[in-house]
């Protein structure tokens, strides 16, 4: 039944996914407000030049196009949510009926405010006709124009979440074969620990195949990265030490899925397991003026890290592609060492709340 009441091509929660914008946003307004002024210039420049400007004429034809222009936007959002019901083609013309029906009205108000004598006699039917053919362009060519902008929206959406999921399927298989490698390192040296730390595992990839890829909160990406971190504590003991610093951060802070877990076993794998006494990962995290910024420092050692492979740069690097094409071309990972430690810095502007994750 729920079927049938919502069939395909309409939306469920009317509005979300329709090609009209919110015309009531003051951006919306202003941009309506200039396209308008913008006619009324075109309205009046087509006409026969004096030799003195007449600019009660201009305000007076402003005034009238603006006010068709306002009314017209109020009421196709307040319409909005009963237009995203109809098919595009549909509401598109129920659209320029609309306005070519306030577009009448306000000719017929002006004409009936107008002083005795002061009415244009000449030709009034014509006049409406051409005010209605002009109204039926200008609000066509508008739809029309948010109609393909919201197409190109869509693609761009889908182009996103193809990519991305790419990137997270790369991930994944990464992921998975460092981890089995640390717990085939317990088998013979110690079965409890590896047994455990297959449950620890299996916990693990649940949580991380949870979602198919895009964003998550802060909360659950960190208990993604200390269950990993547990697995390898099996496997490095007491070499392996943590310094924590992130309790500023919110909880549901959005964070692309699978980033601190690649990020703390780069660290492990050049800064921890190639040194015999092993050293400290610390990881800190502020989130400042709407940038989160993502820290991970780890031991720098030159000569071992020649003797380790470069395997996780290819996770690095998706993880810069993954911000980058998540939160705008402000996002950077970025790499540096200085006083014997190398940092792995991630940093890109979000919102508070995981509002971006319903726009993948």
């Amino acid at each position: 039944m729920e079927n049938e009441r919502n069939p395909p091509g309409r939306s469920a929660s009317p509005g979300k996914e329709f090609f009209l914008p919110e015309l009531c946003l003051p951006q919306a307004l202003l941009v309506l407000v200039v396209l308008a002024e913008l006619l009324v210039l075109v309205l009046v420049l087509i006409e026969p030049l004096y030799p003195q400007f007449d600019w009660v004429r201009l305000a007076l034809i402003s005034l009238f196009v603006q006010w068709i222009v306002l009314l017209s936007a109020g009421l196709l959002c307040g319409l909005r949510p009963w237009l995203a019901r109809l098919r595009p083609g549909v509401a598109g013309a129920a659209g320029c009926l609309l306005v070519m029906t306030v577009t009448l009205m306000c000719t017929a108000v002006t004409d009936y405010c107008q002083p005795a004598g002061a009415t244009s006699l000449d030709a009034p039917v014509e006049r409406y006709v051409r005010y209605s053919l002009i109204a039926l362009i200008m609000s066509a060519l508008m739809l029309r124009y948010f109609y393909l902008q919201s197409q190109w929206r869509k693609q761009q959406q889908a182009e996103l979440r193809a990519r991305i999921e790419s990137l997270q399927a790369r991930i994944r298989p990464h992921f998975l074969f460092n981890t089995l490698n640390s717990i085939a390192s317990l088998v013979n040296s110690d079965p409890a620990k590896a047994e455990q730390a297959v449950l620890d595992l299996s916990d693990l990839f649940r949580a991380s195949l949870g979602k198919p890829g895009g964003l998550t909160t802060w909360r659950e990406e960190l208990e993604l990265a200390k269950r990993y971190l547990s697995i390898e504590q099996y496997r490095l003991g007491e070499r392996l030490q943590l310094d924590w610093d992130v309790s500023a951060i919110p909880d549901d802070l959005p964070i692309p899925q699978l980033t601190l877990q690649p990020l703390l076993e780069n660290a492990l794998i050049y800064g921890i397991a190639p040194r015999v006494e092993g050293g400290v990962v610390r990881v800190e995290a502020d989130y400042e003026r709407g940038v989160f910024i993502l820290r991970v420092s780890n031991p720098y050692d030159e000569v071992a890290r020649r003797q380790t492979s470069s395997g996780t740069q290819q996770a690095l690097a998706n993880i810069g592609a993954r911000i980058t094409a998540l939160f705008g071309p402000h996002a950077s990972l970025s790499v540096e060492r200085r006083d014997g430690r190398h940092f792995t810095c991630l940093r890109y502007p979000c919102a508070r709340l995981t509002q971006e994750a319903s726009a993948i």
